[in-house]
């Protein structure tokens, strides 16, 4: 069986809508991670690590349509380029899907995640997509979240989490640090 883990940023109130603020990010505070903080590379340790453990990236389609602009030609992502990917879309069309960005994959649904999930490999990294992820949660295929929880209120915009009534779900803590910029990273494992 394959882990599943969602890596993000997050605001302290729980949005995660644009922290970039690239393309196909709406929201009216974009880029917050890079604005009014001061930048302490230890903060993102966490983005290296994860890529020793990555075997596979996930993505609903509006991230991937935006990675895919920006990550295949970046110097910064270029561990990622052959890395398998798989988009969760019930519209992304085959013709659709970036060439020279490795082997990609439509996954049409939930069931179709849960089936991918089952088979052998190494662990899928979902990043942005919260959509996606907070379905996904919600049907219980995360298995762990890596965040970077960012010292800032933004009020409206996407969540993480659904506000829908659920069966609790417990986490474990697996790793946390705090940085001089207060940034929060937090690694938990989701108990079963």
């Amino acid at each position: 069986m394959r882990d599943l883990v969602y890596t993000g940023f997050m605001s302290l109130d729980g949005v995660v809508d644009s922290p970039g603020g690239g393309p196909g990010e709406e929201h009216r505070c974009g880029g917050w991670v890079f604005k009014d903080l001061d930048f302490v590379p230890e903060a993102w340790s966490i983005k290296g690590e994860e890529l020793a453990d990555t075997t596979a990236l996930m993505f609903g389609r509006r991230s991937y349509e935006a990675f895919a602009s920006v990550w295949p030609g970046s110097p910064d992502h270029a561990d990622y380029r052959d890395l398998p990917k798989y988009v969760v879309s019930g519209t992304l069309a085959d013709d659709a899907l970036v060439d020279g960005w490795g082997p990609t994959t439509i996954l049409r649904s939930t069931e179709d995640v849960a089936a991918l999930k089952a088979g052998d490999g190494g662990a899928i990294f979902i990043h942005g997509s919260a959509e996606l992820a907070r379905r996904l949660s919600d049907a219980d295929l995360i298995d762990r979240y890596h965040l970077l929880v960012f010292p800032v209120l933004l009020g409206a915009g996407k969540s993480l989490f659904g506000r829908a009534d659920r069966d609790k779900h417990m986490l474990t803590l697996r790793e946390s640090q705090s940085y001089s910029n207060g940034i929060l990273k937090l690694v938990y494992d989701v108990t079963r």
